[in-house]
């Protein structure tokens, strides 16, 4: 008696449920489909990364004597869909009953609710995280807006991370105030630790750089872990060597540095590679043996059993409807700086330029550089969001869209974020060495010299007035505006408009 265990590539865990109860005469199905590599044209690094990391998975499953049925991309049987598959599989293997993991993504869930094989098909909860779709649902129920920190801290009693007894580690439940810090020049930054293509991973390159060739990104120098082992390593390396400097550096950003003092392991959770749970307990051991300082480890925990189970939750509580949002009604098209990188904004060069080179940049990067200038910018949610999607190594859409509509770009109207996260081009001055080799001078307010942040940060401000001004957190700028007359205001709205109409869209 047969029956079929789907493992999709972002599901690369030797206990993730559809492999529980795993018996005799089971069939594994993995399946590299054309479809998932184009719904958007994912950046090149990240079809190899996830490609790769399946092939080694299927191989480590086998290993073990785990029967797997895995279809390559360049069989000339493939279908091209994660259906079509499932499909070709149930005819070779006439299985009583399909198993699959509640996939990351909204229209994969809805395409498995569709599919008819005439076999049951079991869908099972993604327990690789640390809240359920339900228990955050619960948590939600009755909120007219959903903060994360009310959520995290219910996460921290639940899991009992960084607690002591029935208060938080040190007194607080996070150290935000201790990690603002700019990088000093003569700081010295840990090493970065990548791993050379072996066989599998070159040959998934070749396919890839055939197949997908007018897709973004580059393949040269692709360094990233694609087993458990390597991952793993990874991991330790961060804990090691860039941890204790993580929390006070994490919002610092410098030219010619992509990775500072971040762990660069959301591929590898977000894939499967390691699991949230072994990656906080890991942290939080640092803390306890006194090798990292408590502010670096709560803000490091946070990120994954606050803001990454908060984003989750967000996401399967508020789908499909979410990612239609447009509070701010911004419509401008995505400017082709965003693909080329050409630009003389140096902060917008440097995000976009590292982002091609490895399919990386750290939540600063993408929150107020590339996401700040898209905010302030007017540029369409969708446009941004599907760009997000496309050029990160970590994008899947459950995480990706709350970061944008949520996060960056203030869609959903303040259901995540108590006010829009835009600045001028201060902020990135004060967190960055950027603005030390800018073509733009970001202590002009206006003019050709002037940094375009400034310029563009008062017309997002003057065009979303109604919207915005009576926001308690936005009543500072607003009361500066209120001093200026209607001149003042229609000239600098003038000259944002001309900067952003003379960029490229194609």
């Amino acid at each position: 008696m047969t029956r079929l265990r789907l493992v999709l590539g972002d599901q690369l865990t030797r206990d993730v449920a559809s492999l529980r109860g795993y018996a005799a005469g089971d069939v594994v199905v993995m399946a590299e489909v054309v479809g998932e590599a184009t719904y958007v044209k994912h950046h090149k690094q990240k079809i190899v990364f996830v490609l790769s990391a399946m092939r080694h998975f299927a191989d480590e499953l086998r290993a073990d004597g785990i029967a797997v049925d895995y279809i390559r991309l360049d069989d000339p049987d493939n279908s091209g869909s994660i259906a079509g598959e499932l499909q070709r599989a149930v005819a070779r293997h006439r299985p009583v009953e399909l198993i699959v993991t509640a996939p990351g993504e909204w229209r994969l869930l809805a395409d498995f609710k569709a599919l008819d094989l005439r076999i049951p098909i079991d869908i099972r909860e993604d327990e690789r995280f640390f809240a359920t779709t339900a228990r955050f649902a619960a948590w939600a129920e009755g909120r007219k807006v959903l903060r994360m920190e009310f959520f995290y801290r219910e996460m921290r009693r639940e899991t009992n991370l960084l607690m002591e007894g029935d208060v938080p580690a040190g007194g607080q439940w996070n150290y935000d105030h201790d990690n603002r810090k700019r990088l000093p020049k003569s700081q010295a930054l840990p090493p970065h630790f990548g791993y050379a293509p072996d066989r599998i991973t070159q040959d998934v390159i070749a396919l890839v750089q055939d197949r997908f060739a007018d897709h973004f990104g580059d393949l040269d120098g692709f360094e990233w872990a694609v087993t458990r082992k390597d991952a793993l390593r990874s991991l330790d390396d961060f804990l090691i060597h860039a941890l204790p400097n993580f929390g006070k550096y994490q919002d610092a950003m410098a030219s010619g540095e992509p990775f500072v003092f971040h762990a660069v392991i959301s591929p590898y959770l977000n894939a499967g590679l390691l699991t949230a749970c072994e990656v906080c307990i890991a942290a939080e051991r640092e803390y306890i043996e006194r090798r990292a300082p408590l502010n670096a480890v709560e803000g490091f925990i946070r990120q994954i059993l606050g803001w990454r189970e908060y984003v989750r939750g967000v996401y399967w509580l508020k789908m499909p409807d979410y990612a239609e949002t447009n509070a701010l009604n911004a419509t401008r098209p995505l400017p082709w700086l965003y693909w080329s990188g050409e630009t003389d904004m140096h902060c917008m060069a440097e995000a976009i330029g590292q982002t091609r080179r490895t399919a990386y940049s750290h939540h600063i990067q993408r929150l107020m550089v590339t996401g700040n200038f898209a905010l302030l910018a007017g540029i369409a949610p969708k446009e941004i969001a599907e760009w997000y999607l496309v050029v990160y190594a970590d994008a899947f859409e459950w995480v990706e869209l709350p970061n944008v509509q949520g996060m960056s770009q203030f869609a959903d109207g303040g259901l995540l974020a108590s006010k829009p996260y835009a600045s001028s081009g201060a902020y990135i001055d004060r967190m960055s060495d950027f603005c030390d080799s800018c073509a733009y001078d970001v202590k002009l307010k206006s003019g050709p010299k002037a940094c375009p942040f400034n310029f563009l940060y008062w017309a997002f401000l003057i065009r979303n007035a109604a919207t915005l001004r009576n926001s308690q957190r936005m009543a500072m700028p607003y009361r500066t505006l209120a001093g200026w007359d209607e001149g003042r205001k229609a000239a600098i709205t003038a000259e944002a408009e001309a900067f952003l109409d003379g960029l490229a869209t194609e």
